[in-house]
């Protein structure tokens, strides 16, 4: 256990015995992923403990019924302590545990046998977790599996990037997103030539190491030709599953989040997901990201969330709540398998204005169509007439968003 041990309660309202209430879930990270989690439990009457080491929203919603800030979760070690420690002077024996970040992941998965018995911990073992962590891993099991992935090459040093004979642009990206990430606060650097390459690839490799840094051809296209399948996956097959389409993200090149996502049929990614997902004995949340290729017509895997992801709240607008199947499930109800409708639209106002207005500006965006599809926007994703303090208090937090995490 760490010596120093987080400095508990930071509660709205009055606190009952946790002891004599019924299971709850424990979500760690207060986002508005996090939120979307608290809401869609909360509304089922289950009792949600939030634990963040960031200022968050998550806390303000009428659905939260604790909140703890603990000074750090990024070690994974560290907040596998942290998240045990908490649990037993709060007495959460026994509550599901939902990650919301792929650290917090990884740290569940590689402890997840001491977190076990105490916790119910639906994040796979790590001989699940370790395909989806690292990149490299991923992209040599789809290929094996027959899905198509970006051309990628792996650079010892820059001594070896002459070997890439290929034309750009390229992107160069990590092998694991979150030590790049925190330290740059982008998903992937453009390189348009084989000299920005060289630059970027030592910038990147100074960052990171070189041995996590992946060179990837950038395939043409915007967030409106990338695509996702997100599932409960259970024992070979979605319990609850559905296809979107990426509208629009921020940024708008490598959005690191969706700021529009609209709900699509699409079998294939289905299929493909599926035939991935069966491979590494997948249980639990999951989101599996593809890019439309123009050039060749096939939709090629770029990432697998082993999660909730940001916009998981359209799945309760198209008639799938995705955390509370997996609660249910946790607690060994018995689930009829659903699949979200077409036609549905999730929107994160507070991103997509900013980045929609660029885009207006540069000519790649219509504004009259911008206004239609907000029109169109059946989720937003934070704001809600029943729960509006969240979306108050995230106006306030812009600034330290934007330092933080890049928005």
């Amino acid at each position: 256990m760490p010596a120093a041990k987080p400095e508990l309660p930071v509660t709205r309202g009055a606190v009952p015995d946790l002891a004599k209430k019924p299971v709850g879930a424990l979500v760690i990270g207060g986002d508005y992923q996090g939120l979307g989690i608290v809401r869609s439990l909360g509304r089922h009457n289950v009792p949600v403990c939030v634990i963040d080491d960031e200022v968050s929203i998550a806390r303000f919603s009428r659905y939260a019924t604790r909140s703890v800030a603990v000074p750090s979760l990024r070690e994974q070690k560290q907040a596998a302590d942290t998240i045990l420690d908490l649990g037993h002077r709060l007495d959460l024996k026994g509550w599901v545990i939902y990650p919301t970040r792929d650290e917090t992941v990884a740290a569940l998965s590689r402890y997840r046998p001491a977190l076990a018995e105490f916790f119910r911990v639906p994040t796979p073992d790590w001989e699940t977790v370790k395909w989806v962590w690292d990149k490299r891993n991923t992209y040599r099991l789809a290929n094996e599996l027959g899905l198509a992935t970006p051309a990628t090459w792996y650079a010892r040093s820059p001594e070896d990037l002459p070997d890439i004979t290929a034309d750009p642009p390229f992107a160069v990206k990590p092998a694991i997103k979150e030590h790049f990430i925190y330290a740059t606060k982008a998903k992937a650097w453009r390189a348009d030539s084989h000299a920005e390459l060289r630059e970027r690839f030592g910038r990147a490799a100074a960052q990171v190491g070189p041995e996590e840094v992946m060179i990837q051809e950038l395939i043409p296209g915007d967030g409106r030709q990338q695509f996702a399948y997100c599932a409960f996956f259970k024992e070979g097959r979605a319990i609850g599953s559905m296809v979107v389409r990426r509208r629009r993200q921020h940024p708008p090149e490598f959005g690191r989040a969706s700021t529009y996502v609209e709900t699509i049929d699409l079998p294939l990614l289905e299929t493909l997901s599926e035939r991935f997902l069966r491979a590494i004995n997948y249980y639990g949340l999951v989101e599996l990201e593809y890019k439309l290729d123009p050039r060749d017509g096939r939709y090629k895997l770029l990432d697998v969330n082993a999660r909730t992801w940001g916009y998981h709240s359209l799945g309760s607008g198209a008639g799938v709540d995705f955390p509370y199947l997996l609660f249910a499930d946790q607690l060994g109800e018995t689930l009829e398998p659903c699949r979200g409708r077409a036609g549905v639209n999730w929107v994160r106002l507070i991103t997509d204005a900013p980045a929609a207005a660029l885009e207006i500006l540069r000519g790649r965006q219509d504004l009259w169509a911008y206004l239609r599809s907000l029109q169109r926007a059946g989720v937003e994703s934070v704001f809600s007439p029943e729960d509006p303090l969240p979306a108050m208090v995230e106006l306030g937090l812009i600034p330290y968003l934007s330092v933080r995490r890049g928005f």
